[in-house]
């Protein structure tokens, strides 16, 4: 077991291995009276490590960006097959909060930026996650709008989905399977309370939801089951639980 970072990150929120083994991490807090950092600016920031652990660039202004500037507690960051390089802005449903995404080239050069906080389509309120089909269509976990926004790469807005509950990982493997995971409706929010908290299974490509996998505490209060999700390439899922139990569940495929 290794570890990198130390010096550069706060609160590693998203991660993402591009095609290179390279290591993106999205930091998601930043200065403030617990992170500073000997009085300097610190967090709210993208990096990129080597598959060594080396770090090789920064996104971002130190300590968190102003005027529309990146980033302001980013949540997570996808890199495209052809290098270009996608930050999903915003931790707080809060209005007014930053709320954004940005589209940067495989030098960390500002190419666009879209969106802002609100309930329209096309806005947000916290880009939580972020995937992409074998289509190139971004798909965005927009959590406080319980929704998935999917997009093109040049940010104009290709359909919005409800059925996956309200989502705060998602993720999308080869065969454009897409798996969601919902870990505040139910018992731990009134106003999503008619959901079933769980992982949603289905395709990316039809958007059909297949099945769910319930929480196995559904009565439980605060943030419970997983948050992110992610599959192997035999169908096996695994959670990522940051409520009071934590730590990593594996649901393994049944065979045939």
């Amino acid at each position: 077991v290794r570890s990198f970072g130390a010096g550069y990150i706060t609160w590693p929120h998203g991660i993402e291995v591009d095609h290179d083994g390279n290591v993106w991490i999205a930091d998601a807090r930043g200065t403030d009276a617990i992170d500073d950092y000997d009085g300097e600016p610190y967090g709210h920031q993208v990096h990129k490590f080597s598959p060594t652990g080396a770090h090789l660039m920064s996104i971002g202004v130190k300590g968190g960006g102003s005027n529309g500037e990146c980033c302001y507690t980013p949540n997570d960051v996808l890199v495209a097959p052809d290098g270009s390089i996608f930050i999903g802005e915003g931790h707080s449903s809060a209005e007014g909060t930053p709320n954004a995404m940005y589209k940067y080239d495989s030098d960390g050069n500002l190419l666009m930026k879209w969106g802002e906080w609100g309930m329209e389509p096309g806005n947000f309120r916290q880009p939580h996650a972020l995937a992409m089909d074998s289509k190139g269509r971004l798909f965005v976990s927009d959590r406080g709008n319980d929704r998935i926004q999917i997009f093109d790469q040049e940010g104009n807005l290709i359909d919005v989905w409800h059925q996956f509950s309200r989502n705060s990982g998602i993720f999308i493997d080869d065969n454009d399977v897409l798996y969601a995971a919902d870990s505040e409706s139910g018992s731990v929010n009134p106003a999503h309370g008619a959901w079933t908290r769980g992982i949603r299974v289905g395709s990316a490509a039809t958007g059909e939801v297949e099945f769910l996998i319930p929480d196995p505490q559904p009565d439980c209060r605060g943030t419970c089951t997983a948050e992110g999700v992610v599959a192997d390439s035999h169908g096996n899922i695994f959670g990522a639980e940051v409520g009071p139990v934590g730590g990593i569940k594996r649901y393994v495929r049944p065979v045939k």
